[in-house]
């Protein structure tokens, strides 16, 4: 994270059966657990419909169809002590292999690094559970998200 800069950045939206897909993560400084949709980066110069497809290539070796640009949120917030600003660009896609959709959980891979995988419902979300961006729960009532 560039404190200080504006990152803008792709997120998956992968819903099934009323689950979302999305890996857990946790902020140390706050003692805080969190989930967030899967993605990265856009490269200077790379459509974001692109980086949306190389992070899932990257991160859970996934082929995709039926891509669509669903909207933006703005993120501000604080991750391990450092404030964060991001254009979050949202796309709903489906995966070309159905195993996808057999699994409860698995390992992803963020840049070389492991990140646990799963669907999670999304009552757990409107229960207690954290969803990042704090506005994408919101986001995904409003919208039809679907692939």
């Amino acid at each position: 994270m560039n404190e200080g800069r504006i990152r803008t950045i792709v997120l998956g939206i992968f819903l099934h059966e009323d689950r979302l897909l999305v890996f857990r993560g946790d902020d140390p400084a706050r003692d805080v657990v969190f989930y967030r949709p899967l993605g990265g980066g856009v490269e200077f110069g790379e459509p974001s419909a692109d980086a949306f497809v190389r992070e899932m290539r990257e991160e859970l070796g996934a082929e995709l169809t039926g891509i669509r640009y669903l909207g933006m949120l703005e993120n501000i917030f604080t991750h391990a002590g450092k404030r964060g600003h991001e254009y979050v660009l949202l796309y709903a896609a489906r995966f070309t292999d159905p195993a996808f959709y057999l699994r409860q959980a698995w390992t992803g891979d963020d840049n070389g690094l492991p990140i646990p995988v799963l669907w999670k419902p999304l009552a757990d979300f409107r229960n207690s559970d954290l969803l990042v961006p704090r506005e994408l729960l919101a986001f995904l009532d409003e919208h039809d998200c679907a692939a």
